[in-house]
Formats: C-alpha cells, sequence, structure tokens
C-alpha cells in the first residue's frame, strides 16, 4: 500500500513539475513573441483622401519589428485630429507622410469661400485661421438656427487692410502646427487687428445653402468660435 501511496506521490509531483515547466515555457515564448513583434497605428476600414481622423477610424495592427518602418505611427494620439493626404486601405499602416494638419486648404468636394460682409451679423473676435467654427443664422423674418449641424474650418481671417491677424512675433498658425496652446492662446491675445473678414472652407452645397439665406438680407450669419481646452500652470480651463 505504501508503495502505491509513494508512486502515485511522484507521479503528481512529476506531473505537477511538467506543468510547471511548460508554463514556464510558454510565459518565456511569449515574452519573446512580444519583443519581436511592435503595436503600430493602421486605418479600420477604408479611408478616402482628405478625411479629417477620429479615434472611430483607427485601430492597433501588430507587425514583426523587422517590418516596421520609421515612419509608421505607434500613438493613436498623433493621428487623431490629422487629415489623410491620399486615401489609405483596411488595415493599413499610418505612415507619417500619408497625414498632416495643415487643414487651411480645402478637403476633398471643398473649395475656399469669401463671405460677404453683407451677410455677416457677428464674428468672434478670437477666431484665427485654421480654428473650426460654428455657424448660426439669425434674422428678423426667420427662426434663429444652425447652418450646418457640424463645425467648418476657418481659411483666414482679415482686417479692412486685407492683413491675416495673427501675432507677427508669435504667429498662431505656428503654434498651431506645434501643438503648442499656451503659445496658440498667447498669439490670440496679442492679435494685431480687429476681424473684417473670414473665409470658409466649405463643400458646394454648403456655400450655396448659405448664399441662398443670406442674398435677400433677410438672414445674416454668426460665426461662433469653439470652446478650446488650455493646458497650462497644472490645470485645464475651457473658454
Amino acid at each position: 500500500m505504501n508503495r502505491r501511496r509513494q508512486a502515485s506521490i511522484g507521479l503528481s509531483a512529476a506531473v505537477l513539475a511538467g506543468v510547471l515547466v511548460y508554463g514556464v515555457y510558454e510565459l518565456q515564448l511569449r515574452q519573446i513573441r512580444l519583443e519581436e513583434t511592435v503595436q503600430v497605428v493602421a486605418s479600420k476600414a477604408f479611408i478616402g483622401a482628405g478625411t479629417r481622423l477620429g479615434q472611430e477610424h483607427l485601430t492597433m495592427l501588430t507587425l514583426p519589428r523587422s517590418a516596421v518602418a520609421t515612419e509608421m505611427l505607434t500613438d493613436v494620439k498623433d493621428a487623431i485630429g490629422m487629415e489623410t493626404a491620399i486615401p489609405l486601405g483596411s488595415n493599413e499602416p499610418l505612415l507619417a507622410w500619408k497625414i498632416g494638419k495643415y487643414r487651411l486648404l480645402p478637403s476633398k468636394g471643398q473649395s475656399t469661400f469669401q463671405i460677404p460682409r453683407e451677410y455677416v451679423k457677428s464674428i468672434a473676435g478670437g477666431i484665427r485661421a485654421g480654428d473650426e467654427v460654428l455657424v448660426y443664422l439669425s434674422g428678423e423674418e426667420t427662426t434663429s438656427r444652425k447652418m450646418y449641424e457640424r463645425p467648418v474650418t476657418v481659411a483666414g481671417v482679415k482686417t479692412a487692410a486685407n492683413i491675416e491677424i495673427d501675432d507677427p512675433k508669435n504667429p498662431n498658425l505656428l503654434s498651431l502646427a506645434d501643438g503648442d496652446k499656451e503659445a496658440m492662446y498667447a498669439s490670440r491675445r496679442d492679435a494685431n487687428g480687429t476681424v473684417d473678414s473670414v473665409n470658409l472652407n466649405l463643400t458646394e452645397e454648403q456655400w450655396l445653402m448659405l448664399d441662398s439665406a443670406c442674398k435677400e438680407g433677410k438672414a445674416k450669419l454668426i460665426i461662433a468660435s469653439i470652446g478650446t481646452t488650455i493646458r497650462g500652470a497644472g490645470e485645464e480651463v475651457t473658454r
């Protein structure tokens, strides 16, 4: 009986030891695989040129380290808010040169329109080129409403002297390209003029809608800036 018990204990110990060795082997193998692969940012599905990227467009793709190029993005945050310069296929790794942040140029299907002065009732003074703005319609003979459900991009903001409004010592566009919101705030505060005219990037349908609503003079536009979160001095302020 004792021999059988000892044999059973020995067999159990051998099985447990085998399981332990196998578990260690699997952990080591998994670690090696992780070290040999890299996760890069990729498109979830086909994305057309001129699309502004959001979280819903992006996914992470695991590639062998040997297949990863230096221009591939590895952080989704670096891609969100950027626009595609060319179409992207499904599960295509994002390369830095295929996206950009220069939204002053009209996207696919858009053109840049200078909004006639007589169409405008008010323009928020803090608006600068590259901003997204909300456009509202206001008039005594019409119900005040949003002109467009989604924000539109400002291509340019000028003074009455046809000078682009900015801070010459601290250009807003350079701060925008660098993602430096503190410098953007400073450039808006120290701007060199008062807004007289604004250019917007619109589709043909959006322009025709705007023109039809305003050309008879019964309604005018209110162009409003969107709140921006400024980080600094250890806190966040939404204005």
